[in-house]
């Protein structure tokens, strides 16, 4: 068993009129680490930043 993995992006300035590009960026990670661990907490607007939460794939 592993421990969880929450990824935030923090959004600076004029980035959140641009907070599609941070979703992508989440979603890419998402994508990319399917493998070892499944989304515990779907990606989420938590003040100015986005914030998801991976738990690890249980081993057979």
């Amino acid at each position: 068993m592993g421990t969880r993995l929450r990824f935030h992006y923090d959004f600076r300035g004029r980035e959140l009129a641009h907070q599609h590009l941070g979703q992508e960026l989440i979603e890419r990670i998402k994508d990319d680490l399917s493998d070892y661990g499944t989304v515990e907490q779907e990606p989420k607007m938590e003040g100015r930043q986005i914030v998801m939460v991976l738990a690890p794939v249980k081993k057979r």
